[in-house]
């Protein structure tokens, strides 16, 4: 049954990556390798030869992969589909410091129960989102979240 214990066999540990759908693949990387400072692993050209996809190295716990998929990137602009964890005020005002310094516009930071938020769009209008832990730097489950 999910949930009893198994000594770690099928845990599931998190997330792989996050794939995110873009309409040019050329300005979307030049823009997510700006802003999170992104590393290349590994580029995925298709059967034309044509470079459609790319993975970057992980950012902490977040790795990162675009995939050129015009349809499905216009048919989620607008959307939250995931959010970027961080440990607090400090974390968020360093992010919105580095977001005015590169010219992109962002939210107000809001201070909700669950943490600070502020939040920004990449060139196909997808939202994204860095929440932070809450006062007492536990996650949305009450999971402790020591700084590293």
């Amino acid at each position: 049954m999910p949930g009893e214990p198994t000594d770690g066999i099928g845990e599931i540990l998190g997330l792989h990556h996050i794939k995110i759908p873009v309409t040019d693949l050329i300005r979307s990387r030049e823009w997510y390798e700006r802003v999170f400072e992104l590393e290349s692993l590994t580029e995925f050209r298709d059967d034309d030869g044509v470079v459609r996809g790319v993975v970057y190295r992980s950012q902490g716990d977040l790795a990162i992969s675009l995939r050129e998929q015009p349809m499905a990137a216009r048919g989620i602009s607008g959307f939250d589909p995931f959010a970027i964890m961080l440990h607090g005020r400090a974390d968020i005002d360093h992010w919105v410091d580095r977001l005015e310094r590169l010219g992109v516009a962002h939210s107000e930071v809001i201070d909700a129960p669950i943490g600070f938020i502020v939040s920004f769009d990449d060139p196909d209008g997808l939202q994204l989102r860095f929440y932070t832990l809450d006062a007492s730097g536990l996650d949305l489950e009450g999971r402790p979240r020591p700084r590293p």
